[in-house]
């Protein structure tokens, strides 16, 4: 099904500098917050689009977005995650840069004037990005995304792969262009399609940086993490396969992804060896278990294990009571 444009006919023909690119997909409970915070910025030189990602709350989600059709593009399609969402906007997108936000995240006014600050202070860049304060989870309070996500140093391609920088995509700005010439977001992810896409803007000579201020309000679900761990680490095994297997790095580069792509799929092996652990599966949860600790060699997980081939439901109780006893990073 291809998009539908429900935009209003007073649109003026000038090009926006700036288009906030909003996904939304059963968030209708925060999409006006998230739009409340677009339109209260400093700087004012652009176009919003929202895209209706076959949500099953379209109802509400309308009825809610109808006090602000003068304002906005609004397109809908069939579900086809946040890549395609994504992918809908930038088509759509008449901006010189792009502004991503997640329909359950928000900016602080000054955001969109930062970051265009920065593009004219370093017109050779690409791609910025900031801090942003976690709210919605109490065990965050407090806390930036960089402080549980750091970025440090550079923004390159292996601090991108090791991790040392994350980028938050709802405080993502990048030219158009640059997302376009690296083939915009993979719509065969359904998660990491972020981390893909920065990935391959990066390899081909892309410029990414980022400033530490706090200019976002990034929504954190409770227990999100032990949700989608395994889910998680099966998307970037996919991305580290797909960048392995397309991009033609160095060694160094090569052997930093290997190690990556390793413990990516320790990691799906420890959180499988969980859950098969909390169903009784305990031959399962054993192998798996064994598998994931060949990587992490971690004093907890061998105690699991060992757990498991002397008194197995004993091992799944504590467990099941300390839900987070295999996901510490300690």
């Amino acid at each position: 099904m291809s998009a539908t444009n429900h935009t209003h006919k007073d649109r003026t023909g000038g090009r926006p500098t700036v288009s906030v690119i909003i996904p939304t997909y059963n968030t209708a409970t925060f999409i006006v917050e998230t739009l409340e915070s677009v339109f209260a910025q400093t700087y004012r030189d652009f176009e919003v689009i929202v895209v209706n990602d076959g949500s099953p709350d379209t109802d509400v989600l309308e009825e809610l977005l109808a006090p602000y059709r003068e304002r906005i593009l609004y397109f809908t399609h069939e579900n086809r995650g946040l890549a395609g969402a994504r992918n809908t906007g930038i088509r759509s997108a008449r901006g010189i840069y792009l502004a991503f936000l997640d329909s359950d995240d928000c900016w602080l006014p000054s955001y969109l004037a930062c970051q265009m600050k920065l593009f004219e202070e370093a017109p050779a860049i690409d791609v910025v990005y900031s801090d942003a304060q976690h709210f919605g989870d109490p065990a965050l309070t407090g806390k930036t995304y960089m402080q549980t996500y750091p970025s440090n140093g550079p923004v390159t391609l292996e601090a991108l792969i090791k991790e040392e920088c994350q980028v938050i995509t709802s405080c993502t700005v990048a030219r158009t262009q640059t997302v376009v010439n690296a083939g915009l977001f993979d719509e065969t992810f359904r998660r990491c399609e972020d981390y893909d896409l920065w990935l391959r803007v990066l390899y081909r000579g892309g410029r990414m940086t980022y400033q530490k201020k706090v200019l976002g309000r990034y929504r954190s679900h409770p227990n999100s993490l032990s949700k989608n761990a395994m889910q998680m680490a099966e998307a970037r095994i996919a991305v580290y396969e797909k960048a392995e297997s397309t991009m033609d790095l160095s060694e160094k580069a090569h052997e930093i992804l290997r190690r990556r792509l390793r413990q990516a799929q320790a990691s799906f092996d420890l959180e499988a060896g969980r859950n098969f652990l909390s169903a009784g599966e305990f031959d399962r949860a054993k192998e798996s278990l064994i598998k994931a600790n060949n990587f992490f060699n971690r004093l907890k997980i061998k105690a699991a294990i060992l757990g498991l081939q002397f008194a197995p439901h004993w091992t799944r109780s504590a467990v099941v009571t300390w839900q987070r006893l295999l996901l510490d990073r300690g």
